[in-house]
């Protein structure tokens, strides 16, 4: 499989606007701010993009760094956040975190995965976003997009995002490593959906082995 002619061709999609990022997405893409792609991705989880985005403008208002967050109350910030999914829950989670950081880690994002999958509730999707974005670290974020478009490709064979992204960082060039994860979920949400793929306006459909689990 060319992997360099497939992420040109993805790439090409996103510079000439043959797919559209959600407003999310782009704010991700360009905030480079460890702790904000942190607090943001933690909204994200179990809700989509458009709920995401208007709801991190909104506690982004209240709180811009650890600092600042935990001298926040639950309340105020629950209600800045909703109607993100779990929005009580992930309130607290951030504002615990948020000392964990300043008490911990003298109020600076720790740029490890090791480090950071011990906050409560932050696994390696998240830990690998911050690197990728806050840090500008190569790491290979893996959601629901990355997962199936490698594997409905036939890049890699696995069952769990977790075993994608080793299997990732095992034959996908570290050049693209930073790029990947943007690449493939624009193209999951505009082209290369769950169901009912737009397979004819695929810019990478003569490399897809079209592989449907």
């Amino acid at each position: 499989m060319d992997t360099d002619k497939i992420i040109e061709n993805l790439r090409k999609d996103n510079s000439t606007n043959a797919v559209k990022r959600t407003e999310f997405v782009e704010f991700m893409e360009n905030i480079g701010d460890p702790y904000i792609v942190l607090i943001c991705c933690i909204l994200s989880l179990r809700t989509n993009d458009k709920t995401t985005y208007p709801a991190s403008m909104r506690m982004l208002e209240l709180a811009k760094t650890p600092d600042e967050m935990i001298n926040i109350d639950t309340d105020t910030l629950s209600k800045a956040i909703y109607p993100v999914g779990f929005y009580h829950n992930k309130a607290q989670q951030i504002i615990d975190l948020s000392r964990e950081i300043v008490e911990k880690y003298n109020s600076k994002v720790p740029d490890t995965i090791e480090e950071l999958v011990k906050f409560k509730g932050v696994g390696r999707k998240t830990a690998n976003l911050v690197l990728t974005k806050g840090f500008n670290k190569p790491a290979i974020c893996v959601d629901v997009h990355v997962h199936r478009i490698s594997n409905r490709l036939g890049y890699v064979c696995t069952k769990t995002p977790e075993e994608t992204e080793f299997a990732l960082r095992k034959k996908l060039p570290k050049k693209y490593w930073i790029d990947f994860n943007t690449l493939l979920v624009t193209h999951g949400q505009n082209i290369c959906k769950p169901r009912q793929p737009l397979c004819d306006k695929c810019s990478i459909n003569k490399f897809c082995k079209k592989i449907i689990k």
